[in-house]
């Protein structure tokens, strides 16, 4: 169980003993806290602040049976919204409230499982590709295992073998497998040639490799171990970012079922490039089913020698890594709001600098990357820089994992080289009709039919993996103003032009989707959009505009068709001015350097 044999006062374990109390209690009550606070030996406001702020925490009871349906634009185009009729009805319970046998239904943001939408968790075991037909039978079996005390708890480790529903568990879902992430490769000789090498040879090898952060924001992956190494510290840590929340991207759920050692790899050859002890993977809620399986990886590389004292046979290197489970926030996905949850924290943005590379977690010097990133270093270690830096084009190196989804008759995980364009993509995938692609998922850009030939690299368009394929029958707006509510939603509320402008950009659309929009309102909306992108504090609120941003730019019939026009302007007064007096504090907040 999450949270066992946890030292007491260890603040960074809070997460674990939290989880641990919520798994066995159903929720968290203030004498459960209280009692946490008083063993951590930290305020009880403290431990409310974190309990408080992940999706997967309660603090009302809750049903021993928690159904949480994906809800994302690919779910609903492929039928979520029927499923969860169906669900309502083989409970006779609507949704956000819990039956009398203690079965809670809720939607819940994007859990990775794009390609094989509709999906839910319950009680942490994914199930796939549903269909309303399904509901009677899966809330049938819920209802037998309620009554033997035979469900899974929450949010455990997920037990697919647990249901005999055909529709628990996933499959990876690999179509087209590369010669760097998917290609075959012994245990440990990617370690064993990196150990050969000193910490600065190997630091020097990523960086002529090209290999930059597979993350999204493609800093140079060399670069970032080498600030980390030189910083001045008592000791360096290494984190693997495996809360993967962006809408659409599935990758690295594929790398951790396919491949869990070559990311093991990466991180111990990482921890020896920086000098770490310990690699620390954040792994997301959602991915609570994983755990168990990762779990037996580690344990069996610990006994191969690749883990532990003398870590590969090399005297004075002892790493080991430990898995950190997330609970619920999109978040935490932006690295130092993941530092801050590794702590015990509430998943909340630091201000930088300090960068992580000088102090991170616990005030190290740290290197925080990617799943995907991790898994290139072995195979770079191993076939040498020259090899990895000759396959893709000139500012981007090496293989990309594509995540497509939505109308394509072949969603799945795609090793491609960088440069590819997205025409090839979609004729890989099936998808050659469509009408918009949302790449990089919804912090990334709607592209348009004129654009598909444009490649997929850090110099033209970047990505992060997500593909989501939308065919001509879609309506973009709506899309875009699923977006907007994901976004709202998963604002941590930290600063004043996220916290309100993602709401005014919802409302605001919603206006304009039912055509109740001037073109004033639209230029309004445009220059809210500018204001958010320019003046959050982080990524999210940053990155929250740029669906709409890129479809006004890409799609502006949509938008025109949408508009009054003539003297049939309808002004909602208050609206209006309630939407520059939120425009004024934002900038006013700003110059004041709130």
């Amino acid at each position: 169980m999450i949270g066992e044999n946890v030292a007491a006062a260890d603040r960074t374990r809070l997460m674990d003993m939290i989880i641990a109390a919520q798994s066995r209690l159903g929720y968290l009550s203030d004498e459960t806290l209280s009692a946490i606070a008083s063993e951590v030996g930290i305020a009880y406001v403290d431990v409310v602040d974190t309990a408080s702020f992940y999706a997967f925490f309660s603090r009302a009871p809750q049903g021993r049976c928690q159904i949480r349906f994906s809800k994302t634009p690919v779910s609903l185009v492929k039928g979520a919204a029927d499923v969860v009729r169906a669900f309502e009805k083989a409970l006779a319970t609507p949704l956000g409230t819990t039956s009398p046998d203690g079965i809670t239904l809720n939607w819940t943001s994007d859990i990775g499982m794009a390609d094989q939408e509709p999906a839910c968790l319950i009680n942490g075991t994914v199930f796939a590709n549903l269909e309303p037909a399904d509901a009677a039978g899966i809330v049938d079996e819920v209802r037998t295992m309620i009554a033997n005390d035979a469900l899974p708890g929450f949010p455990g480790y997920g037990n697919a073998a647990a249901f005999s529903s055909a529709k628990a568990g996933c499959a990876s879902n690999v179509v087209l497998a590369g010669e760097v992430l998917f290609a075959p490769m012994t245990p440990g000789s990617g370690l064993r040639a990196a150990l050969a090498m000193t910490p600065e040879e190997v630091i020097d090898e990523v960086r002529r490799s090209g290999l930059r952060g597979r993350g999204g924001a493609g800093f140079p992956t060399g670069m970032k171990w080498g600030l980390t190494r030189r910083a001045n510290g008592e000791a360096r840590y290494i984190i693997c970012n495996a809360d993967e929340g962006e809408p659409g991207t599935f990758k690295d759920r594929v790398l951790l079922v396919e491949a869990p050692g070559l990311v093991f790899e990466g991180l111990t050859i990482a921890g020896y490039a920086l000098g770490a002890k310990i690699g620390l993977i954040y792994l997301r809620a959602e991915y609570a089913y994983l755990f168990g399986d990762l779990q037996r990886v580690l344990g069996e590389r610990r006994r191969l020698g690749l883990l532990g004292e003398r870590t590969g046979g090399r005297e004075g290197f002892d790493f080991d890594i430990r898995i950190q489970l997330g609970a619920g926030a999109y978040i935490c996905g932006e690295e130092s709001a993941l530092i801050e949850s590794l702590e015990g924290k509430r998943g909340a943005p630091r201000d930088r600098p300090p960068y992580p590379t000088d102090r991170g977690y616990l005030g190290q010097p740290t290197s925080v990357n990617n799943v995907e990133t991790l898994a290139c270093v072995p195979r770079i270690i191993e076939r040498g820089a020259n090899w990895f830096s000759k396959i893709g084009t000139a500012e981007s190196k090496g293989t990309k994992l594509m995540c497509l989804s939505g109308d394509c008759a072949k969603p799945g995980v795609y090793e491609v080289p960088f440069g590819i364009t997205l025409n090839e993509l979609l004729d890989l995938a099936g998808g050659a009709d469509a009408e918009a692609v949302q790449v990089s998922g919804a912090a990334g850009e709607c592209v348009a039919p004129k654009d598909f030939g444009r490649s997929l690299c850090y110099e033209d368009l970047s990505t992060a993996g997500s593909t989501m394929v939308f065919g001509p029958e879609r309506d973009v707006l709506e899309i875009v103003l699923q977006f907007a509510e994901f976004f709202a939603d998963e604002s941590c509320g930290w600063c004043v032009p996220c916290r309100i402008g993602t709401v005014l950009l919802k409302e605001n659309l919603e206006k304009t989707r039912h055509g109740l929009a001037s073109r004033e309102d639209l230029a309004r909306l445009e220059r809210l959009a500018g204001t958010v992108r320019k003046m959050s504090r982080c990524g999210l609120g940053q990155t929250a505009p740029n669906p709409i941003l890129s479809t006004l730019r890409n799609f502006p019939h949509i938008y025109e068709s949408k508009l009054i026009g003539g003297d049939d302007v309808r002004i909602d007064l208050q609206a209006a001015l309630r939407d520059a007096r939120a425009l004024r504090t934002v900038s006013a907040l700003k110059q004041d350097g709130a």
